[in-house]
């Protein structure tokens, strides 16, 4: 389902109706709570779509990129993802008996969270591509449509899809409304990503980036055919994130969203010049999880979405810090 921000298509439809002068009062951003973090994003963005100001960006060089898991749709209590090839092990475990007393595996079907967690980066990567392994490209994304229709979060008890935040859906659009280009640039799976990005975001497939496992072509009885492996090609998470962009955009960001220390170097690569001669306007903005009653409060003590030294370089780096509770005045579209 395609999250319809009413709030501000309402507006722009108000706008066309009424003319300039109403353009210019209409609420690009609903959900926000008026305050410095939205006025800056405003500003920012109109100054970078003025034409002849000194802060004018040309539409092609108007790129955005956010991460996904914590920034665009909710982490907790494991990511989504995860959660995705979890379930996938459990099903496929009738094919596979040694995974009844292999690890990570053996957890996995024991329903240890606290074990699979504990396996760290490798088992956790092991779970990972055994959710994909052998599969092709087609099989693959029929399984996440099959799991994202009939699956639910345990406790916002909606489709792991529509546990979105309506603020940032608004944000794509004022962007995009604005001649930019949106990108997700996340540590998720692309091929993951990729098959419910454009439908909950409006953002299309060819805009996703994630971390990539390899694949390989084949002709299975005259049909073209991709089919996945379990080698991990990208990993889009930390510094993999620049080199992501890097390699899918061709473009250096402008404005960049994220949540954790895993955001961390794409800030800082979309931000900080890269010489005198860069005057470009450029925005960083992280969105910190302060609501333990509407979603979640954590940052730097959290397994999951930790966040430490991204929000002490905010500060040196005049990032806009998203306060939840106090920015947001609604967190999940109603």
């Amino acid at each position: 389902m395609r999250f319809k921000q009413l709030g501000f298509i309402a507006a722009l439809s108000l706008s066309a109706l009424a003319g300039p002068g109403m353009a210019q009062t209409a609420d690009p951003l609903p959900s926000w709570n008026d305050g410095a973090n939205k006025t800056a994003i405003i500003s920012f963005v109109e100054k970078v779509t003025k034409e002849g100001g000194s802060g004018y960006v040309a539409p092609p060089e108007r790129i955005a990129t956010f991460d996904n898991d914590g920034t665009l749709w909710a982490e907790q209590p494991l990511y989504f993802q995860l959660i995705f090839a979890l379930d996938q092990i459990r099903e496929q475990a009738p094919n596979h008996p040694e995974w009844k007393t292999e690890e990570p595996y053996k957890s996995v079907l024991a329903g240890d969270t606290k074990a699979i967690m504990a396996s760290g980066k490798e088992g956790l990567m092991k779970i990972m591509a055994a959710s994909h392994a052998g599969m092709t490209a087609d099989e693959f994304a029929a399984s996440v449509r099959k799991w994202l229709s009939s699956s639910k979060h345990p406790t916002v008890e909606r489709p792991y899809n529509e546990v979105v935040y309506q603020p940032m859906l608004e944000l794509l659009d004022y962007l995009r409304a604005n001649d930019f280009k949106t990108f997700i640039v996340s540590g998720g799976g692309i091929d993951f990503m990729r098959v419910f990005a454009e439908e909950t975001y409006g953002i299309p497939p060819e805009q996703v980036v994630g971390s990539t496992l390899d694949a390989k072509f084949e002709m299975r009885d005259g049909v073209p055919t991709i089919v996945k492996t379990g080698d991990l090609m990208l990993n889009d998470d930390k510094a993999g994130k620049p080199v992501g962009i890097y390699r899918h955009i061709g473009r250096r960001p402008i404005f960049a969203g994220g949540n954790s220390d895993g955001d961390l170097q794409m800030l800082q690569y979309t931000t900080i010049a890269h010489d005198a001669e860069d005057t470009t306007p450029r925005f960083g903005l992280i969105v910190h999880h302060t609501d333990a009653e509407r979603e979640w409060a954590y940052d730097k003590d959290s397994h999951i979405g930790k966040l430490d030294q991204a929000l002490v370089e905010a500060k040196e780096r005049n990032w806009t810090v998203v306060d939840m509770k106090a920015d947001w005045n609604a967190v999940y579209p109603q």
